[in-house]
């Protein structure tokens, strides 16, 4: 694991960040003393979302578009 004092780690941060991705943890040390450890976000990876998944679980009923008829309303409101 390396380690990097507080000048060298702002000076190749870009660098550290790139090991950080890669897996490895790196230590920022200030005055000799390990202040932080740099590692890779678990959610830095955006996951791929596929459109339409839930296509098999609808279910269209003939006549849906159809405006309800009064005795329909009153049985989906419960009479409300």
């Amino acid at each position: 694991m390396p380690s990097y004092n507080v000048h060298e780690a702002k000076s190749n941060f870009s660098k550290l960040m790139k090991q950080a991705e890669q897996g490895e943890e790196v230590i920022v040390m200030r005055d000799g003393e390990p202040v932080v450890k740099l590692v890779r976000c678990p959610t830095a990876r955006r996951k791929k979302v596929q459109l339409g998944w839930a296509a098999a679980e609808t279910r269209e009923t003939p006549g849906w578009e159809k405006p309800m008829i009064d005795a329909e309303v009153d049985a989906w409101l419960g009479g409300k």
